[in-house]
Order: C-alpha cells, then structure tokens, then sequence
C-alpha cells in the first residue's frame, strides 16, 4: 500500500501515535433474541439472513410473492422457518416480535402501517419512503404504538464510516465545518437489470447512503439549500446518467458529494470530515477496502479495522435495533433519524430536473 496515496504523508508518519480504540464494531442484545420474520427475498435479503445466521439470531418466517425465492433463502439460511406468501401470516404470529421489511418503496408503506398495527418493531429496507409525508405519519403512528422503528442505512456500520462516527461522537472532531465525498467506481453491472430503468439510479438509489452519512457527520446542523447535477459519460453502458454531484449548503457548515459510476481503472472512494478540532479520512479502491486515518492534536493514527461494509452493516442495522428495543431507547437509525437524509436526497434530485437550488424538506416526495 501507498501511505500516500491512502492518506498517510511522510510528514504525517513522523507523528504517528496509537490510533484510539472507538467502538465501532456491530453490537448484539445481552439477553433479548426474539422472534424474526422477514417480509420481501429479493437479491439484497441473501445479506440480511447471512449475517442474522452468523449471529444467531432467529428468524422464524420468510415472505415473498414468488414463492420459489422464500423457499431458497430458508434452504441457504433458516430451513426451519416458515415459508408464506402473504406477509399478513407473519404479522399474525405472536413469537415474531421484529420485521424486516425488504420489500420495494412502492410497497413498503402499506405493510410497515400494518406491522405497526400489529405492534411488531421493524426494520425498513431503504429508501425509507418515497413521500416525507408517508414516513412522518409513518414515524408518528409507531411513536403512539410503542414501535421500535428503524431504516437499514447500513452504511453505519460500515467499519470506516462507524469509526469516524464514533470519533465525532466522542468530541475527538470538535465542530464538524465541511464533510466531503468522492467516488469513482464501476456500475456498468446494472445495465442488464431492473436497476437500468431507474433515470436516478445514482443520485437516488445509490447515493442515498452518502446523503445518509453526510446528515450523521453534520448533526446538529440544518442543511439549508442543495444543487445538484447529472450527466452521462460518452462510454456508460447502463441508460441511467453515470454522473452525478451534489453540494450541500448547512447552517454552520458545507458538504459535495461527487459520484461517477462509469469508472473501469483507477477505483476510488474517499471520504473527508474537517471539524475544529481535527479530521478523519478515509481512502480505498471501492466501499468495502477502506483505510482510516485520524488527524488530531495528539498525533495522527490509522486503526486497523474489522470485517467490511456488507458484513459489519447488516449486522449493525438489525443488531442496533434489537439492543434499542431490549435498552428501553430509540435506535440510533430511528425512521425519525432517516427523515432529514431522505429530504437532502429528493432535493437533490429536484435540484437536478430543475437545474436550481432546492431547500431541503420543501420538495415532499421523489420527484
């Protein structure tokens, strides 16, 4: 490895000191291990039910419309559970406690009001919802129920991007002043898929976990006006624009995301988080090979980290939830919590049809 290249300068090594132990690893409930049915076996859900194996936790039913998809996840990870094709089955049961709803947006919202009704706590595939409004009633209706309610923005747990999350919480940072993205990275898969009819996949689908991160990096903070742009590359195979930035104005604070997902050499995705009082880093080829380096007063430092995006995230997702719910607190990716990325995102892609500024929270819904 090039300590250059990754963040590490021969000045830098001069003063290089012990990096701090930060917890950043996924965490499990002491005691609490309930019941665990999972609505929706797509493509993403062979993450969800691996890590739940690893951890032991206990899914019991397995739902999806095609019945064939169920009964191929319970045979890879749960071959006791239960296979249905109607999500109702699953919220009758009374020893599944905790949903996990992988299904698209445009069918979400009608099952997480009636997993609410039911009294069972949820975890939400992401995008959340596609309409503010949806996901406020949605936050108001589990508050009233006593619903732990949480959004898989399992980006989190991402080693690198919970490390820097730790440290910021920990007030090794100070005041967060600007945060910054960038990556170049190879999305041609996607051209022969569902994903290829999405006019924003990048902005939207894809960048929807950085608008999430750049909201948790600049807590506290009112994002004020976005503008964003998208194009195409003259070599992209999928129809979608490959190419797409945004800069994000805060009260107190500025943020760019920039993305290109028509990149075949020269992979890179980095991310940089100035406070007042030091900066985190972190560089690697794609999101799962990341390297962190803090730049404090004391020294700089560069922790060896645990496990990668994938693993640590869907174990973070569903592990925090089920430590909230055991604790008596809300989850730390509260829907509530998710409420603010969703509105930089859709202003985002507003800001892009458009061509202007865009406040966050006054475009309502996915444009």
């Amino acid at each position: 490895m090039n300590d250059e290249q990754y963040g590490v300068g021969k000045r830098s090594l001069e003063n290089m000191v012990a990096a701090p132990e930060l917890p950043y690893l996924p965490r499990d409930p002491k005691e609490y291990n309930p019941g665990i049915g999972l609505i929706g076996c797509g493509g993403i859900s062979e993450y969800h039910l691996r890590e739940y194996q690893k951890a032991g936790y206990r899914v019991l039913a397995l739902c999806d419309e095609i019945e064939d998809r169920a009964q191929k996840r319970r045979e890879e990870f749960f071959p006791k559970a239960e296979v249905v094709t109607d999500y109702r089955r699953i919220l009758e049961r009374d020893d599944i406690e905790v949903i996990d709803a992988a299904t698209h947006p445009s069918e979400r919202v009608a099952i997480l009001h009636e997993a609410i009704s039911a009294k069972k706590h949820i975890l939400s595939q992401k995008p959340f919802v596609e309409n503010l409004d949806d996901g406020e009633r949605l936050v108001a209706a589990a508050r009233e129920a006593g619903v732990k309610f949480a959004v898989n923005q399992n980006g989190r747990w991402s080693p690198h991007f919970c490390y820097m999350r730790r440290a910021l919480e920990q007030g090794l940072l100070g005041d967060v002043t600007s945060v910054h993205f960038s990556m170049g990275f190879d999305h041609s898969w996607t051209a022969e898929t569902p994903f290829n009819e999405i006019k924003h996949l990048v902005l939207y689908d894809f960048a929807i976990h950085w608008f999430d991160m750049m909201c948790c990096f600049m807590e506290g903070k009112t994002a004020t006006r976005v503008f964003a742009s998208i194009a195409k590359t003259p070599t992209q195979k999928p129809a979608p624009p490959m190419l797409a930035h945004a800069a994000i104005e805060f009260d107190g604070g500025l943020g760019t995301i920039s993305l290109n997902g028509d990149v075949q050499t020269g992979l890179e995705d980095r991310s940089y988080v100035m406070g007042t009082k030091g900066s985190a880093m972190s560089v690697g080829p794609d999101l799962l090979q990341q390297t962190v380096t803090l730049h404090l007063d004391s020294g700089v430092s560069s922790p060896a980290l645990e496990g990668n995006w994938f693993s640590n995230g869907f174990h973070g997702t569903m592990g925090e939830l089920l430590c909230a719910i055991e604790e008596g607190r809300e989850p730390e990716h509260a829907a509530s919590h998710n409420l603010p990325s969703l509105a930089l995102c859709f202003a985002a892609v507003a800001s892009a049809e458009s061509g202007q500024p865009q406040t966050p929270g006054e475009v309502r819904k996915m444009p």
